[in-house]
This record gives C-alpha cells, structure tokens and sequence, in this order.
C-alpha cells in the first residue's frame, strides 16, 4: 500500500512539472521536490525507484536546456551530508549539486563554498574531487575578513585530511598549463621497456597520455573534470588559490610550496601575486622546516622510481617532475635552507639535473652551481658518497661544458670549496690537479683566476702526501713552476711551499727559483716560505726547519749542472750561470741558511752583524765538515763533492758574474772560519781578490779587504812581504782613491792578522827585524791618510789602525814630534764632538781609541783615552753612546779584553787571555769617574750617556771584583736616572737596576730591592746641583709634568709589585716593560735584554690571577709611557689569547669598580678597557651587569676631565653596538636584555642633563626599538612617552630662541619645519614600532600618561607627536581606545591654544581623528565649549582654534559632524563672517568655515532655512556679545540670513530676525554696525509687503523707520552714510513719506559741502594726504545725500509742493560747480525726482512753479550736456533731458519750457553734433530737432 502512495505522490510531482509552463513554475516546483524525490530512490520497492530514475530523465531534460533555472543546493547539500543516507541517493545527489552550484550567483557561491568543504569529509575520492573541482573557481570572488582576530568563512583546522586533500587538489591546479589538451594514445599499446621506461616513455608505456610537467596522469584528468576550464577561468581560479593562501587560511607551512609554484606561472597576474606573498612571508617563513623542503624537493624531482623500494606507485599517480621554469624558482628557496642542503640523496638529484637535465639551460645552471657551492659550506663532511658525486659532476662539467665564463668559474671555485670541506676526497687524486694547471694556462683571464681559488683552496688537501704521490706531485709542481702565466707560478709556488716539509729538499729548490721570479707576487710569497721558520704547530712530524747543508749543497749543484746545458741558462757579461742573478743571490742566501741551521745557530740573513756572531759555531760545524772528506785524490777526479767547496764554487761563480755584498759576506766567512784548509785553494785567485777590493760598493771593498789579508796572512815570509810591497805601492796611486781604500784597509787586516798570528802562536819570538821594519812603514803610510783630503780614505786609515792596535803594540813613537801614538789619540778624539765628520767616522774613531789600550798593556795614554771619550758627549747621539760605553770598557779592561780574540773563530765568552800580558786594569778609576762626575751631572745629555756607560760596564764586566763591591752605588745612580724625563734615560736605568739585582746575592738583593721600592714610593729625587750655565729644559722637556712625571711608570709598576707582595718581581716588571726602539738596533741587541725578559716572564706566571685585570686595564692608561710599559708587559706575560675569556668576570669587575676611581686616569684608562673588553661579546657574559654599566658611564660621560668624557663616550657607542646585537637575536637573552636596558634608558639616560648622555640614549633606544619588535610590547607605556619627550629635549635650543624671535609668517614656516623633522626623527620611527604592537592590557597606563604630556609637555616636537600618536591609535585600534577618548580629547583641548600655529593645527586634526572613538557625550561638549569660546573670548587664537577643530571634525569624521549639526553647522556660519585680519590679508580662517559650511548643508539657502532657529540664536549672541568685532560678524551673518532669505521671510521668522537687527542697533555705533543697517534695509525693502501685515513679536514699518533715522542722525560719517543708505532703501521700497526728517539730515550735509572757491590758500605738504582722503570722503558724503534725496522723494503733492524748489535748486546750483562724479550723482537725483514730481501729472498743475523750475533746469543742464570729458556724463544728462521731454509732452505743458529755456537747451545739444560716442550723436540730433519742431 505504502508503495502505491509513493508511486501515486511521484505521479503528482510528474503531473505538476508537465502543467509547469514559465521557468519561474518550474524552479518553484523543483526546489520543492527534487530533495524528497531524491529521498524515495532509497525505496525498497524496484517500480518507485523506476519511477524516480523516469522522473530524474524527464527532468534532467528540461532543466539542461534552460540554464537560467535554479536547483535547491543548499538543501541539496544538507541531504548530501546526511550521514544516514544511502550511498545511492548521494551519488545522485551529487548529480544535482554539480548541476545547481555554478548556476548560483556568485554571492550565493561564495557563501555555500565552506559547506563544500565540510560536505567532503569521508566521502569517495571522486565525489571528493568533484566538490574540490567546484569549490575552486569560488576562491576567486570569496571575501576574507580584514583581521586576523575574526573568524574566517572556511574552518579548516579541524579537518586535517580534507586541508590536506584541498592542497594537493590546489597544488595540481597551480601546475596545470593553460589550454592543455590531454591526448589519449591509441589503444595498442607500445612494447615497454624493462623498467618500464623513464620520463615521457613511463606513462606512455602503459597506454597512458603524457601528463605536463610536475603532475600525474590522475591529476589532470581530475583537474580537467567533467568540463575542463577555459585559460580565463583557470588564470581566475589559480588567482583565486594565491588569494586562499594569502588569506592565511591554512598555516604557512603547508602553502609555501604552492606560492613558490604559483610564482613561476606564464600569466602574469598570477606569478606577481605569488611573487609579492612570498616575499612579505620570506622572513616569517622557517626554512629549514622539513615539511617545506621535502615538499620541494618532492615537486622539483617528481617521483623517481626508485629500484630499491619493493612496493611500486601505480602508473597514472606517478608525478613528472617540474618544467624548468618552476624549478628556477624553487632553486633560489632552497639556496636559502641550510636544511636543504643536507637532504640526501635529494639534494645531489637536483644538483645532477640542473647541471646534466634535458632541459636545463644557463640561468638553471648558474642556480644549480650556486646550489652546489650551499652544500659544500653546509653539508656535514662525513657524508663520503655525496661528496664524490659532487666532485665527478662538476669534474664532468669542466670537461664538458664551454659556453659561459662566469659559469666555469662557479663550477671551479665550487671545487674548491668542496676541497676544503672534505680533503680526503682529493688526497689520491693528483690528476685533477694536473687538469687545474693545464686549464689555467689555457683558460682567458676570468676563469684563469677562479682556478688560481680553487687550486689555492685545494691545497691543504694534499699537506699529508706520502710516497709515490708526493713525487707525483712535485714532478707537477717543478713542471709548473717555469710557466710563462704568472697565475699558475703563484699557484705552484704555494702548494710547493704547502704540501711538503720545510726539509723537503727538491721543493725548497723550487721556492727557491720562485724566490727569484720576475712577478713580485711570486717573488714576495715564495721569499717568505723560505725565510719564516716553521712554528710549532704547522711543522710536520719528524720534519726540521730546513734541509741539511749538504743535502741542500748538492741538489743545488746537480740541478746548476743540468741547467747550464739547457736554455734556462742565464748569461751575463762573459759569464754564464745556471740561474738567474735574483734566483742565484736568494739560493746562495739560503745555503747560508741552511749552514747555519746545520751548524747549530739560529739562522738568520737580516744583518751581516748577526751572521757574524754565528761565525765560530759554523766554523766548528765547517771543520768537520772537511775532515769527514778523507781521500783528496778521489775529490780531483769526481770533481767536487765536499759541500763546502761546492758551496765556495757557487758563491764565487755568483760574486765574478754580478757581485753583491751578501755573498761576498758569504765567502769571507766561509774562508775566515777554517783558513787553513780553505786559504789555499785562493793563493791563485789573489788578482781576482784584489780585483774586488777595487769595486765601487765601499762595503764589498771591506769585505773583499779582509778576504785578502785572510789569504796572505797565512803565506810565508817572501810573498807575504811581497804583498805588503804591493799594497804600499797600491796605497801611493793617486789615480783611484777606490783602490787606496781597499789597499789602506787590506795593509790594516793584513798586520793586524800576522801580529795577532805572531802573538797566540808564538808569544816569545820576537818578529823578524825586516817584518818589524816594513810594518812601522806600513803603519806610518796608513797614519798619513788620517789627513787625507778624502773622508773615505780618512775613515779606512782609522778602522786600518784600529785593527792593527786591537792586536799588537803600534810600531810607532809614543810622543814627540811626527806620527806619535799622543797625536793619534788627539787626532782622534778631536774628531768625535766635531760638526764635519759622519757619524761612521766617528764610530771608527771611538772604536779604536777604545781598542788602542787593548793590544798595548802599556799604552802611556790611556786615561786620557778614557777622560777624553767620557768628555766627548754631544746631545742626540745617543747610538753612539753606545759605542762610547763599549770603548769605554775595553779601555778600562786593556789588555785583558775579550776585544783582542779573533772574532771569526772564537765567542767572547769563551776567550781567555793570554797570561803573559801586561795588566793594565783601570775600572777602579773609572767607575769612580762616572759615578761621581758623569751621573749627577745637570746637563742631561751627560747623565744618559753616563747612564748608558754604566749598564756596559755592569753588563761586560759584571764578574769584576770592583763592579760586585759597589752595586749599591751603581743602583743609586741609576735610580737617581729613573726620574729623568727622557725615555731612553729612564729605560736603561730600569734595565741597569735589574742587571745590578741579579748580581747581587741574597742579602744584597732585599737591601737593593727596599730602597728601590722606598724611592720610588716616596718619591724622594736626587736633586741635580744647577750651576750658572745650565741649561734647565733641555728642548723637549718643556711641558712635562715637574713632579717627576717620568717616575709615574715605575711607580705604577712598583705599586703593581706590592699589590702582589712581592716586592721584588718590580725588578722582572722594568725587564718587561722594555719598550724602546733602541734594544731592537744592533748596538741595544748586544745586551740581550729580550732573553732576560723571557726569563722574567715564566717567573711571573703564579701571580697572573691577580695581574691580569690590572694590566688588562694599564694597557690604556693615558699616561703614554705607562701604557707602553705594560703593553709591553702584557706581551711578555700573556701569550695564551684565550686569557681574557678565562679572567673575563675578574676584569670586568676590576674595570667597573674603577670606573670611578679618585683619579682621572684609572677612570680613562677604565673606560677605554671597557670598550675593548665588550666588543664583540655575547649577551650572556655581561647581562647581570648591563645596567649598572650603563649607569656608571652615564656618570663618567659628565666627567670634569675632557679626555675621560670623551673615553666614555666612545665606550658607551661601542656598549650601545653590542646591546643593539643582543636585542636582534631571538629567545630569552633578547627578551632579557630589552627588559634590563630599557629601564636604564628611560629612567637615567633619556632624562639626563647631560645632553650626550640624552643623545646615545635615545640613538640605542631607536636601534633597538628595531631590532627588538614585540619584545618592547610590555615596555610601550614607558618607552613611549619617553620618546615623545626627547623630541623636544634633544632639538636644538636655538631653535627655540629663533621661533621667539621670528615673525609670524617665519615662525610657522619654522615651526613646520621642526614638526616634520621630529615626526621623522628616529625617535617618532621608534613610537611607530611600537605602537604597531600596542593593544589594550597596555593602553591603561599609556593614555594617562598621555594626557600629562599633552597638558605638561613643554617643547613643540613632543606636543606634535602626541598628537601624532594619538591618531595612530584611532587607526590601530579604535574599539579599544574609545573609553579613553573623554579624557584625550580634554587634555588636547586644554592644550590647543598653544602660541604656535602648527601646534594648534596638529591637535586640531587630532581631536578631528579622535572624536570617530569618542562618546557621543563628549563630542556635545567638545562642540558646546567650542561654541562659548568663539563668542566669549577675545583672543584671535581661540577663534583660530574653534575654526580648525570644526574644520578637522568636518574633515576627517564627517558623519560625526553630522550627528552634531545642530552645534556645529550655526557655529560655522557665523565663521564664515570673520573679517580678514589687516596683515592677513585673504581671510583663510573664514574661508575654511565656509568648507565646512558648504560641504554640510544642501546649499547656502536650504541650510539657512533648515538651521534658521539655531543660526538666529547663534547671531542674536553674537550681537549681544562684549567685543564689536563679534557683534560686527554677528551683524554680517544676519546681514546674509537676511540676503538669502529675503523674498521668502514670513512669521515668525521675519519678527525674529528683524527684532535681533533692532536691538543690535540700539546704543552706540561701532566698527562693523553698518551691517546691522544694510540688513535691516535689505530686510525691510524686501520684505515690506510681509512687514505691512501685522504679527506677533514683529516690528512695523514705521518703528523700524524710528530707529533708522535715529540712526542717521549720529555723528560718524561713515556710519551717517550706511544709516542713511538703509533708511532711503526702507523709504524707497515703502513708499512712507518722512521727507521731512530727511531733508534735516540730508540738506545742511550738501550745504556744508560747498565747492572750494578757486582762491582757497593750499596747505602744506604734511596734510595734503589727509586732505585728499578728507575730500574723498566729502565727495562720498554728497553722492550718499542726493542719493537719499532721491530714494526718499515722497509721492504726497503736500510735501513736495514743501520742498520741490528748494531741492530743485540745490540740484541745479551742485550741478554747475562740482566735479564730474558729483554731477553724476546729482543728474542720477534729478532723474528720479522729475521721475516722481507731481506737477508734471495732470491733476497737480502748477505752471507758473513748473516754469521757473524748468528754466533753472534747463540752464544747469547746460553743464553736463557740454561736458567734454566725461561720456558718462554726457549720456546721464542725455537720460535727464529725455525724460524731461517726455513728461512735459505726457502733460501736454511745453508752454511751461520757455523760449531761453529751449534755445539754452537747443544750443547745449548742436555741441553733441560732433560727439565722439555715435549713439549719443544721435540721440542729441533726435531731441534737438523735436524741440525745434515745438510750437
């Protein structure tokens, strides 16, 4: 049964579709029932649901051939959610939903959209898809709401799988190319590769069409759906996706991969819109977050069939990967992720496509190569296969690819990058590096310097190469090194100075002929290889600073013997050598090296001196060297193989072809070393010797000189006096003094060599007579040339005889007449104080005196030696001090001198004289000398030099008995030294006192170190006794402290000393604090002070606790010296760098408590160690003391000492650096940090007096404020009135003064300016930040805070950002403002009338923004008080004020105007009538009201209408008002309500405004009151039929009139005038008759105006300008009376018969003598009184009146008519004339024109016959012939 019913219903449903004929039948009926029918198809019964499935066939028709028609989808969809419905009504369902939805309006679209999406859940994936498919192209027009805070149309957070659907349904869209057509294959399909084919093959294989690039086949067809979207529709919907994911309505997350696809779209619509998302995300987004980068990698590779993997994705979800144009923008992504770039084997996919893909192409290149060089810095380097495949795809892209430079330099210094990251990839592989060189000779310039990168970072790869490889390798090197490209000689120079060990003889040989190359980058670099010794830490294991000497020797012979066969040869002169000069002189330099290396020393080639001191330990190392060479006979035939004679070879083939000193050096001291092995093999090569003794190099001569003697000395007795001979002869050559410097010299070394031979080798034979003989005269011929001409041959002689007298008794008389040993001394001594010599000469010259004594123990003129060296000083010479101090000492020694060894062969420590010699010990004598005379000597220069004397004495003889019994003595000398100003003085003084310390024993060492320590702390001085001719300040001592400033150093180290209670250790801190150039010169060397600072260091090392932070902070004491000393302290005491981090908080606490010390310049030196110790720091170290930091600087920036203020503003610039880097960070020390340094800022810094302080505060704030974001949230209340306040105190007073001082145009000019420069000062950017993160927890304590500024603030820039601020916050959050917008808008109020203008404007536009948020209340009040100030107060400014708020509410909150109308619009009325100011000129005030006025009423006339009672209310309180200048606007607004109203004033409204005018007239006049008169006179004339009926509360006529005449009769003329004009106009439009009362006024008014008779005296100049303004105002007065006269002409024939002749003649008498103007007025009179006079109408004749009136007329006429100047005039008494004749002839009365009158009249106008107007021409001919015509 209940079948039937269902069928019989569906029946009626059939029924009422077939009847339906219009669509709009239809769609009712299928909205009705389609959802039920539907519902039956769940039946059970088979024929209900075969009706149904009918029914749906029928409709199904109908409905597709109308497409206008509507289906029910929101019910639809209600059933298809049904989670009780049967899946077959669903699907069919769906059916209808997919038809229905896009016939939707758009609206209606948008607004199902989110139940699409809810409908989705659990549903089967096509129907899923099909929903999706739908819901897309709504994106497009959907609105999401502004801000975050309200809730989205979609709700997506709890459906994580539909999102997830929605995505990769969105994804799919995003890819899809526009126009795509999907090409089915044919059905047979293709064989199929094995692995079922790759790329394009994959799909098609399988029968499937080829996808586009980045999809499946499954997802285009679910894209194309049942009908696929035109390219429009799908550029709307992909539009429409970019919107949906800038709408934030899914997380970040998951859409970036979206936006970055949709950004490399071919339209451009879409890729902007992607583009401009992402990068307004690019800082927000993570990018090392997996879910992101595993999804791009995802999309760029597709789905890689991956072998491994067991399961297998079907075919059609298979993804392709990406079109090259999308991976160019997923590249860029991943260059930013350090993610990224560690994904493997993702990451080596990409790279491999990019570089070697079908389809990559040069930009995706570049990428995929910037790519690789991400992975090289990031990738962990244990990560062995990717690196390897790095390498072989860039090592294949080298190989292979050619076309852009820039691309191959990319691909090279990523090598070399990867080089560095994993050199175990590169050790074994020696031919890439091969391939690198050969490139980089072939490659252009670009590449060839990316290569130079590459190879030089791949360096360290091979630094451990063992074997094989390492030959390999310097096979390569040595190929390279030669080549013609400078480039790769760099480049093989720094791997052979890299890869092998510095004992690595085949590569040193390389470096070495680097070391010579051309280039000075080559040169440089490769010098510097060889010559820096390895430090502990870079040295090889097992290897040694260099190679051996021999080792060395023979490679380098070996290799000069191949090369002299090939063309690397290098030819100079007739010589040929194997290398080239430069290469040769650093070979020989290094064998040298080498040598002494060998022999034990340490090597250096810095100064030929030091090599020297070398020479006996190279001399032992030589000797054995030779004696291992047993067999000379088999030396001969193998040619030679010693070293050293290899050695010798080498330097004499270099010294024959170029010379050159070193190498001279070289040979000399190889020979000198061991002469008897090595002299003879040079008794051949004399000439040659001799030939280098003749060079032009004076040093080489010297060398060469003792080379010379060092042969012959060794000959026996013929050739050896042979020699001398020669030499003698040589010296008498005039010719070449050059060969006379070399001959003196060599005879010099050569008996020098033979006596000192004579004395060790056979001390009791006396010399051979013969000998002795040739000697004398050879010591006589060197004497003669100490009075050479030449100074070179003068210095040689001395340096000759100083030789000779160092090692023997000199052959010569002691005194007497002659070459005596008394005239060498005086000749000598002479020459040390003398102005001419140089200072060599005088060197030689003490160094000989000082040697004379040595070989002569009985030498008769020592102490006069000794007296004449002490007295010699001379200022500023203090080098040779030095060697004074040395002369001294062998002289004092004598005979028993270390100076008489042999210095080649024998150290001085080792050298023992010999016993037989005489003693001539004086050190007694003149230790006593310089202690007592030199020391406490005035002049300064003395005490240096004597200073410097006695620390050469103590340091040579320091085991003398003499020395060791008076250290006391010498400590008090030198202490009494300390105190000098000189440096150097002081210097060596400190070094003596540790010299005497360390010799002292136990008990003398506490004796010596409690006065030292007592001394210097009391201070107590030697006083140096002045005499008369001292001088007091020698040059640069001027200005230095006179409180023995020049012991502060040593005080502070003395104090440093006992702070650690060890007295003693102020001896090590003086040996540290060793800071002057002169130990570094050779002369300072010899002490060897450095070795015994280095003692002193380790000595100190258990107190550095202690010392650290103190000498951390004396490193910057102003103090110069002091810093130098304990910098240099530092040094020697800190080697560890890491010191400071491990004392950091000693430091710190030291530094800070100083900061305040007592003196200036603890405080200084505090300030400056501050600034270094926190640059640079992490937040954590100093964070628990930042504020007190800050504080305690702002203290010392005000300090009363200029350097130390300006020490703590570059501290705190520094402090402020680092805090801004602490805030930038995120996580809690940034939020800490903001928390600790804002309270500082605002509550110390920003209110400081000190203007600098102010200043960096405010400067760190702003930094801050920008780093730091919404970490400054919590402080806004502060920091921003804070702010708002140092907009005024850090503007420049001045500005203030100059704003006083200005006009008012300047100052709003200026004001303006300063305005706009605090707005966009960093302090308002500031404000701006935070207020971007404001919200309301913090607008509670701000808004007060607020208000107090406005109401306190004082300067204009804080007043003006208040202002500012206060709009911002109606912008930002206007809800949340709104309880606090009374209270603003009050304390702006309070604060508007400032002086200045621009202040005024910006609270006014303020207020204008506020009162959007405020209380209906308070905007009443605001208008109501606005209101009473405009009227009740005088001052300009509040009027200014009222105008600009109203103009500002009008403005920017236009409907709250309107709500307030009422108010505000009568109040702009009355605006609108201000009167301009005088200097204003153009009222700008006025016209600002009249905007606000105009913009809210409909029209100046329907506004006045609608406001009229409030507008009358308005003006009547004007009028009424205590000031003139309100009542006169008050009058001009009336006068306009009047003027607008007019014709349409009635009751009440006309009583009203009549009323108001008339009690505004009553009482005195003022300025502006003609108002009141011209509207009550435009009021009534207007009006007057209205006034003649009688009202309520209205005025009559004639009580108006009352008042108007009273009015006419006041005293002011201007006034008189206005009253007058109104009663003429109320008597003209009235027609009342109160002639009489007018002609009171009006008559005596002309009478009194009587023209000036022509005789009149003049005035003077001063009044004549008064006098023309007074006539003006005459002229005026007459044209107001007859005007008045005129309007006034009563129409009773009573009255005019009263007066008619007296005013006609009174016209005519003005119209004869007045000028042209007052004839004007007076014919206008005329035409209106002839117009009204009665006696021309026929009733009133009167012929004999008319008659005289006529003749008078006629003849006054005459005047005007015959006016030739002015037309007008002319014209007016044409009009008069004509009216004349027309009334006459109206009355028919011409006998009343007489005869005279008619010639008169006749005559005046035959003068117009030849006017110049044509028009009056004629009009004059017209009437003069109808007067003829008369009878």
């Amino acid at each position: 049964m209940a079948a039937q019913d269902e069928l019989n219903q569906l029946e009626r449903v059939f029924m009422r579709l077939g009847h339906a004929e219009t669509d709009e039948q239809l769609q009712d009926i299928i909205s009705k029932f389609l959802p039920p029918v539907l519902l039956k198809l769940s039946s059970v019964q088979e024929g209900v649901r075969k009706k149904v499935m009918e029914l749906l066939v029928h409709l199904n028709k109908r409905i597709k051939s109308r497409p206008k028609i509507q289906l029910p989808v929101e019910t639809l969809l209600v059933q298809y959610q049904d989670p009780a419905a049967a899946s077959f009504v669903t699907n069919f369902t769906i059916i209808y939903i997919k038809m229905g939805y896009p016939r939707l309006e758009v609206s209606k679209q948008c607004e199902l959209a989110p139940t699409l999406l809810t409908a989705m859940e659990g549903k089967p994936q096509p129907q899923q898809d099909s929903l999706m498919h739908l819901l897309i192209p709504t994106l497009y027009h959907m609105k999401y709401p502004s801000e975050p805070s309200k809730p989205s149309p979609f709700v997506l957070t709890e459906r994580p799988k539909t999102v997830q659907l929605l995505l990769e349904f969105m994804l799919d869209v995003l890819l899809m190319p526009y126009g795509f057509v999907l090409n089915e294959p044919p059905i047979r399909p293709a064989p199929s590769s094995p692995q079922g084919g790759s790329g394009a093959g994959a799909a098609a294989a399988q029968g499937l069409p080829q996808p586009p690039p980045g999809m499946s086949v499954y997802a285009v067809k679910r894209v194309i759906g049942e009908a696929q979207w035109s390219p429009e529709q799908l550029e709307q919907c992909k539009l429409g996706i970019v919107k949906f994911i800038e709408a934030e309505q899914v997380p970040e997350v998951e859409t970036v991969i979206h936006l970055v696809v949709a950004s490399s779209d071919t339209r451009h619509s879409v890729a902007t819109a992607a583009d401009l998302e992402l990068k307004s995300k690019q800082s927000i987004i993570d990018w090392n977050n997996p879910l992101i980068i595993n999804k791009m990698y995802k999309v760029y590779l597709g789905d890689i069939p991956l072998k491994t993997k067991g399961a297998t994705m079907k075919q059609e979800l298979k993804h392709e990967p990406v079109s090259t144009r999308v991976k160019m923008k997923i590249l860029p992504h991943l260059l930013r992720s350090r993610l990224a770039a560690e994904c493997f084997p993702a990451n080596i996919q990409v790279v491999y496509d990019g570089l070697f893909g079908a389809n990559t192409n040069n930009k995706l290149l570049s990428l995929t190569l910037q790519f690789v060089h991400h992975i090289c810095m990031v990738c962990p380097d244990t990560n062995k296969p990717l690196g390897l495949m790095l390498l072989n795809g860039l090592t294949k892209l080298i190989n292979e690819y050619k076309e852009d430079p820039k691309l191959l330099c990319m691909a090279y210094s990523a090598v070399g990058k990867l080089s560095s990251r994993m050199p175990q990839l590169f050790t074994k592989d020696i031919a890439l590096v091969q391939q690198f060189f050969e490139s980089m000779c072939k490659e252009e310039s670009d590449v060839r310097l990316a290569i130079q990168e590459a190879l030089s970072m791949m360096v360290g790869a091979y630094a451990n190469l063992q074997g094989a490889l390492l030959n390999l390798m310097e096979a390569l090197v040595a190929a390279y090194i030669t080549k013609p490209e400078v480039q790769v000689r760099q480049v093989a120079m720094k791997f052979a100075s890299t890869v092998f060990g510095s004992d690595h003889v085949a590569s040193r040989y390389l470096l070495l002929l680097a070391a010579g190359d051309p280039r000075e980058e080559v040169s440089g670099e490769a010098q510097r290889a060889l010559r820096s010794l390895p430090s502990a830490k870079t040295e090889k294991e097992g290897s040694r600073p260099m190679p051996s000497f021999p080792e060395m020797v023979s490679y380098i012979h070996e290799k000069a013997a191949q090369r002299l066969k090939t063309p690397a040869k290098y030819i100079v002169g007739t010589s040929t050598l194997p290398f080239n000069p430069a290469t040769f002189g650093e070979i020989v330099l290094y064998l040298r090296t080498c040598l002494s290396y060998s022999a034990g020393a340490t090597p250096t080639t810095q100064s030929l001196m030091d090599m020297q001191d070398d020479a006996p330990l190279i001399g032992r190392y030589v000797q054995s060297l030779l004696s291992n060479d047993a067999s000379p006979s088999s030396a001969n035939k193998g040619g030679e193989v010693n070293p050293v004679h290899v050695y010798i070879d080498l330097l004499q083939q270099l010294l024959s072809a170029v010379g050159g000193i070193p190498v001279m050096y070289c040979l000399l001291e190889v020979v000198s070393v061991c002469p008897e092995k090595l002299t003879p093999k040079f008794v051949d090569k004399i000439d040659w010797i001799k030939g280098l003794m003749n060079t032009n190099k004076e040093d080489l001569r010297e060398l060469a000189a003792q080379l010379y003697a060092m042969v012959v000395s060794t000959m026996s007795g013929n050739e050896l006096r042979t020699a001398v001979q020669n030499l003698i002869k040589t010296t008498k050559d005039m010719h070449s003094p050059e060969t006379q410097h070399g001959a003196v010299l060599a005879l010099g070394y050569m008996v020098g060599r033979y006596m000192n031979k004579r004395r060790s080798l056979m001390p009791t034979e006396a010399t051979p007579k013969e000998n002795e003989e040739q000697i004398a005269m050879a010591t006589k011929i060197i004497g003669s040339f100490l009075d050479s001409e030449s100074p070179l041959l003068t210095v040689a002689a001395v340096t000759a005889l100083g030789e000779i007298g160092r090692n023997s008794v000199l052959l010569i008389p002691a005194d007497g007449n002659g070459f005596t040993k008394l005239s060498l001394v005086d000749n000598l001594l002479a020459r040390i104080p003398s102005g001419k010599e140089t200072g060599k000469m005088k060197e030689r010259a003490i160094q000989t005196l000082g040697f004379l004594p040595v070989g002569d123990g009985e030498f008769p003129h020592q102490k006069k030696i000794l007296q004449g060296l002490m007295d010699s000083v001379e200022a500023k010479q203090v080098e040779l001090q030095f060697t004074v101090g040395e002369a001294l000492t062998n002289a004092a020694v004598g005979s028993r001198s270390g100076a008489a060894r042999d210095v080649w062969t024998c150290t001085e420590d080792q050298y023992c004289p010999p016993d037989n010699m005489k003693n001539n010990d004086i050190v007694p004598w003149v230790l006593n000398s310089v202690l007592s005379k030199y020391i406490p000597s005035p002049n300064p220069h003395v005490r240096q030099a004597a200073c410097i004397w006695l620390l050469s004495l103590v340091k040579k003889l320091s085991h003398h008995k003499e020395i060791q019994s008076h250290l006391k003595e010498i400590q008090t000398a030198f202490i009494s030294i300390l105190s000098d100003p000189d440096e150097l003085s002081q210097d060596v003084a400190s070094k003596g006192l540790g010299l005497v310390y360390e010799l002292g024993g136990e008990q003398d060492q506490q004796e010596l170190v409690s006065t030292l320590v007592e001394t210097l702390m009391t201070g107590k001085r030697v006083k140096h006794a002045v005499s008369e001719d001292t001088e007091v300040f020698q040059g640069e001592a001027l200005g230095k402290a006179p409180d023995g400033q020049g012991l502060s150093t040593y005080k502070e180290l003395c104090s440093l000393a006992s702070d650690l209670n060890q007295p003693d250790l102020v001896y090590k801190f003086m040996n540290l604090a060793n800071h002057h150039a002169m130990w570094n010169s050779r002369k300072g060397a010899a002490f060897g002070f450095n070795i015994i600072a280095a003692k002193a260091g380790e000595q100190m090392a258990p107190f550095l606790p202690q010392l650290v932070p103190r000498l951390y902070r004396y490193q910057f004491d102003p103090n110069l010296a002091i810093r130098q000393a304990m910098t240099s302290i530092w040094d020697a005491l800190v080697t560890d760098k890491s010191i400071v981090e491990k004392y950091f908080k000693e430091i710190l606490q030291d530094v800070i408590s100083n900061l305040t010390s007592n003196m200036w310049r603890v405080r200084e030196s505090s300030c400056m160690a501050l600034n270094d110790l926190v640059r640079g720091r992490q937040a954590s170290d100093i964070i628990d003391r930042l504020s007190e930091i800050w504080e305690t600087l702002f203290r010392v920036l005000d300090d009363i000492k200029e350097s130390v203020r300006k020490a703590a503003d570059l501290t705190l610039k520094t402090l402020s650096k680092v805090c801004v880097r602490m805030c930038e960070s995120t996580g809690a020390t940034a939020q800490r940090t903001v928390a600790v340094l804002l309270p500082t800022l605002l509550d110390k810094g920003i209110v400081s007096n000190v203007s600098e302080v102010r200043t960096l505060s405010i400067q760190t704030l702003v930094k801050i404020s920008k780093t730091a974001g919404s970490r400054l949230k919590p402080h806004a209340p502060r920091l921003i009135p804070a702010l708002l306040e140092a907009l005024s105190v850090l503007e420049p007073q001045v500005l203030n003064y100059l704003s006083l001082r200005a006009t008012e145009q300047e100052k709003s000019a200026m004001d303006a300016a300063r305005l706009s420069a605090a707005k966009s000062s960093p302090m308002m950017e500031t404000i701006n930040m935070c207020l971007q993160h404001l919200d309301v927890s913090v607008l509670g304590e701000l808004v007060p805070k607020l208000c107090d500024l406005l109401k306190s603030g004082i300067g204009l820039g804080t007043k003006g950002g208040c202002a500012s601020v206060i709009v911002s916050l109606t912008v930002q959050c206007p809800q949340d403002l709104t309880p606090y917008s009374g209270k603003l808008m009050s304390a702006l109020l309070n604060g508007i009338n400032d002086r200045s203008s621009v202040i005024q404007k910006s609270f006014a536009f303020a207020i204008g923004h506020l009162v959007r948020t405020a209380k209906d209340g308070s905007v009443e009040k605001l208008l109501q008080k606005l209101n009473t100030w405009y009227l009740e107060k005088e001052e300009v400014l509040y009027k200014s004020t009222c105008c600009l708020v109203v103009h500002a509410i009008s403005h920017y909150s236009p409907d709250v105007l309107k709500a307030h109308a009422g108010v505000g619009l009568p109040l702009a009325f009355l605006g609108m009538h201000q009167e301009a100011e005088e200097e204003k000129g153009e009222s700008a005030e006025a016209n600002l009201w009249a905007e606000v006025w105009q913009d809210h009423v409909p029209g100046s006339f329907g506004g006045i209408r609608l406001y009229m009672t409030e507008l009358i209310a308005i003006t009547q309180r004007a009028l009424q008002s205590q000031s003139w200048k309100m009542k006169a606007q008050g009058a001009a607004a009336m006068a306009t309500i009047a003027k607008q109203q007019t014709g349409s004033l009635v009751a009440p409204h006309l009583g009203m405004v009549l009323s108001a005018l008339l009690q505004g007239l009553a009482g005195r006049t003022w300025a502006g009151k003609e108002e009141l008169l011209k509207a009550v006179g435009s009021v009534v004339s207007k009006c007057s039929v209205e006034l003649q009926k009688p009202a309520v509360g209205q005025p009559t006529v004639s009580e108006v009139l009352d008042l108007v005449l009273k009015e006419c009769k006041k005293e002011s003329l201007v006034y008189k005038m206005a009253a007058l004009r109104s009663a003429a106009d109320i008597l003209e439009s009235t027609q009342v008759d109160r002639f009489q009362e007018i002609t009171d006024i009006v008559l005596p008014l002309i009478k009194k105006n009587q023209p000036a008779r022509a005789g009149s005296p003049r005035h003077n100049d001063d009044d004549e300008e008064d006098d023309v303004k007074a006539r003006e105002l005459q002229t005026e007065v007459l044209l107001c009376a007859f005007e008045t006269l005129g309007k006034a002409w009563p129409k009773t024939i009573q009255t005019q018969n009263q007066f008619q002749n007296e005013v006609c003649r009174l016209m005519c008498d003005r119209l004869k003598l007045s000028t042209w103007r007052v004839q004007l007025g007076v014919l206008r009179t005329m035409k209106v009184f002839y117009q009204g006079l009665l006696l021309l109408d026929k009733e009133h004749q009167n012929a004999a009146v008319l008659t005289e009136m006529l003749s008078e007329t006629c003849t006054a006429l005459a005047v005007p008519l015959e006016n030739k100047s002015y037309s007008s005039v002319r014209t007016d008494a044409l009009v008069v004339v004509e009216l004349l004749l027309k009334r006459i002839e109206e009355s028919d009365q011409w006998e009343c024109l007489s005869e005279r009158s008619r010639q008169q009249l006749q005559r005046s106008l035959a003068t117009m016959e030849t006017d110049s107007r044509p028009d009056l021409k004629d009009k004059a001919q017209t009437m003069r012939r109808k007067i003829q015509a008369l009878p």
